[in-house]
Parts: structure tokens; C-alpha cells; sequence
């Protein structure tokens, strides 16, 4: 049996956590995954079954936190090879003061309680990796943006850059650290692709405000490739812009994704109905309005290979996918 490592995997009950617990399991690690949704914290429950004839033991647990308090699942982190943190409210809601300041307070408790966690550990784990999202750039209109770019000011590249700087005060100074700055990642089940593709099966897949703003996507296996690229290469540090080499604009993405799913048309949605219907909805009108074009230089210039660089072979192997689920 191959020897396991142990990952601690704060925030990792949503999709992207799920679908690296099931990815880096079979690859020989032991996923602990820091959750609020258990019942105490005292419950430490299996989230995986082993594959039948396998001889990798269940490798995710599942252990209460409040995402915000140091408390008894620290332990956890005494002693792991890594801890990955994705913990945050989702920026998918409704830009209310309210909604915003949550979003804010649950980046910058999390990585606060991680960071006293860390920092009682005899052996704290030598490697931190940290979510973030390329909205830190802001609205860039058709710039080229990489991980040099200057972060922009309004929200949410705000709550991405004062999320990082939280990190940046809370990291041991002897730890590996690397920040994910995420663009929208595209998976067959959960995420944005789903809600984009049914929409674009009723005939409403056509641009949204005057399209040209830019979107910057992610495979979701790519981006599970992305994190084991990091934990396997000891020289893997600093910010990586987690993104396909191929960011294409709202008007092009929408083609594409009609001409995947043999979608004959897409009625358009001015501006003004992005903004009520997201509203009405509980979302953010402009994350679908505004976009970043950033593109994964260091990633590319350190070695790592998109399995999915380009969207049409993307789009139509998620979409085969869901098909045929």
C-alpha cells in the first residue's frame, strides 16, 4: 500500500472541495475535511467509501469547525503535509451591505482561525494553500491580465485583496505558501455551467449586457490538476491565476456553449434585465457583467499542462458528461 498523506481541507463541503477530496484520495491522501454542516464537534464522519477491490483506505473525514473560532479540530492540523483553505460565503448573492460584509467577515474569521490553529502546532503543516479569484483585478475590459497585473479596488477585487493580506499576516514565515486566484470554474453538475446551459436549451443562451466583457474559466479537473501540481512540487509558490491559457468573451463563451448543446438560437439580455433578473434570482448582476481576461502565466511558464486549454473540447466533454450521467 502506498503511503498516505494528510491533507486538511478547510471549507471543503461545496464542489470544488468535494471534487478534490474524490480526486486526491485515490492519489494517496488522507483528506480531512474542516466542515460547519457536521452536527457537533464531536462528529468525525466518513465522506468517502473505497473503491471496491481498492486497496486505498476511506481517505476523507469530515470534522466540525465554525469557520471562524480556533477550536478542538487544530489538532487536526498537527502534524498534516498540507492544508488547502477554500472556506468563504459565496460572492453569488445579492450585493446587499449586509450580504457584502458577510462575504468579507467569513474570508478574513477563516483564514484568522486557521492561522491561531497553525500557530499552535508543534508541527504545523509546511504548506498552505489559499483560494482567491481573479475578480482581485477588478473589471479589466480587453487587458491582457497576469499575475503581475496590480490588484483593482472596488468590490469584490476588495474582499480578494484584503482575503490575501488576512493570509499573508496569518502564514507561518517557514510555510510554502500559494494563492489560487480562481476564475469560473465549469463543472457538469454544480457551479455556474449547469444554470448557463439550461438557459441556453430554452432558447434565452444569448449574450448578456453587450457581451464583451471577458471570462476567465476553469475546467474543473484542471483545477483539481492545478492543486496536486502544487502539493507535488516543492518549488510551487507565491500567486498563480488558476484559469484556462484561453479566456473568451461573454458573446463567445454563449456561442460556443449553443453550438455544444445543438442550441439553434439565444435571445440576448440587455443590461437592464441581467440586473432584474439576477436580482430576483438573489444573485449579483455583474458577475455577469463585468470580466477579466486573465490568462495562468506562471503556471505555464513553471510546466503545468491543461488537460482542457481550449473551451470547445471543455464544454463538450462536461456536457457529454451530464449527459450521460
Amino acid at each position: 500500500m502506498a503511503h498516505h498523506r494528510k491533507l486538511v481541507l478547510a471549507g471543503g463541503s461545496g464542489f470544488l472541495g468535494q471534487a478534490l477530496v474524490h480526486y486526491l484520495t485515490p492519489e494517496g491522501w488522507d483528506c480531512v475535511v474542516l466542515s460547519r454542516h457536521a452536527n457537533s464537534e464531536a462528529v468525525v464522519e466518513p465522506v468517502l467509501q473505497p473503491t471496491p477491490g481498492s486497496d486505498i483506505v476511506p481517505g476523507g473525514r469530515e470534522v466540525y469547525w465554525d469557520a471562524a473560532t480556533f477550536g478542538s479540530w487544530g489538532e487536526e492540523l498537527e502534524g498534516a503535509d498540507a492544508l488547502i483553505n477554500l472556506a468563504g460565503r459565496s460572492i453569488d448573492c445579492r450585493p446587499t451591505a449586509r450580504n457584502r460584509q458577510q462575504v468579507l467577515r467569513s474570508r478574513l474569521d477563516s483564514v484568522g482561525a486557521l492561522g491561531a490553529a497553525v500557530a499552535a502546532c508543534d508541527r504545523p503543516p509546511p504548506l498552505w494553500v489559499q483560494a482567491s479569484a481573479v475578480g482581485i483585478y477588478g473589471d479589466t475590459g480587453d487587458a491582457v491580465v497576469d499575475e503581475s497585473t496590480p490588484v483593482g479596488a472596488p468590490y469584490p477585487a476588495s474582499v480578494c485583496s484584503a482575503w490575501e493580506a488576512e493570509l499573508a499576516a496569518n502564514a507561518l514565515g517557514e510555510q510554502r505558501v500559494a494563492v489560487l486566484r480562481i476564475g469560473v470554474v465549469l463543472d457538469n453538475k454544480l457551479g455556474a455551467l449547469p444554470r448557463l446551459a439550461g438557459l441556453a436549451r430554452r432558447g434565452l443562451g444569448g449574450r448578456a449586457g453587450n457581451g464583451r466583457q471577458w471570462l476567465s474559466w476553469l475546467h474543473v479537473h484542471d483545477l483539481v490538476r492545478v492543486v496536486e501540481w502544487i502539493l507535488d512540487h516543492p518549488q510551487a509558490q507565491g500567486v498563480y491565476n488558476v484559469c484556462a491559457p484561453e479566456p473568451h468573451t461573454n458573446a463567445e463563451f454563449q456561442r460556443v456553449l449553443r453550438h455544444t448543446l445543438g442550441a439553434r438560437f439565444g435571445l440576448p439580455a440587455p443590461a437592464p434585465l441581467v440586473r432584474i433578473g439576477a436580482w430576483l434570482l438573489g444573485s449579483d448582476a455583474n458577475l455577469a457583467l463585468q470580466g477579466c481576461r486573465a490568462v495562468p502565466r506562471r503556471l505555464q511558464e513553471q510546466g503545468f499542462e491543461f488537460a482542457y486549454p481550449a473551451l470547445p473540447a471543455a464544454l463538450s466533454a462536461l456536457l457529454k458528461a451530464r449527459a450521460t450521467r
